[in-house]
């Protein structure tokens, strides 16, 4: 059958953070969709709500995941403050800042998942995509 995960309460402690973090860069990301402006815009508008509907997506399968190990999900994001600018710069550097938090976090909670393959599958699958939004931040503030 399916493996155990090792500290279901633990894991779904870490696993409310990230959805913390997915519920903040939900609405950092739809924030900055309206307020990015000049020639940025044309690219970064369409940028931020798709990592918007990314960040839902992951909400939903953390949810999820939370559900299937019997805990109660939070229902708010983390309560580090989204900056409002129209700086394009700012806004990228605010969204690096969101992506590593969520994959740090993701990181912290994949050790605890144990051998249970299907969580850690959707979980290693969520910490890439946060890993490749970081490295596409980088790239873009020239880092």
């Amino acid at each position: 059958m399916f493996g155990k995960v090792k500290d279901k309460k633990k894991l779904v402690s870490e696993l409310n953070k990230a959805l913390g973090w997915e519920l903040r860069a939900e609405a950092m990301y739809a924030h900055y969709s309206v307020y990015v402006g000049g020639l940025s815009a044309v690219q970064l508008k369409s940028h931020f709500e798709e990592e918007a509907k990314e960040s839902f997506g992951h909400a939903a399968k953390v949810r999820e995941i939370i559900a299937l190990l019997g805990g109660q999900a939070v229902t708010n994001r983390d309560a580090t403050p989204i900056v409002h600018t129209a700086g394009v710069r700012d806004m990228l550097a605010e969204a690096l800042k969101t992506e590593t938090a969520a994959a740090q976090q993701y990181q912290k909670a994949l050790p605890l998942v144990g051998d249970h393959p299907v969580i850690k599958h959707d979980l290693m699958h969520i910490m890439m995509d946060e890993m490749r939004a970081v490295d596409e931040l980088e790239n873009l503030l020239g880092e």
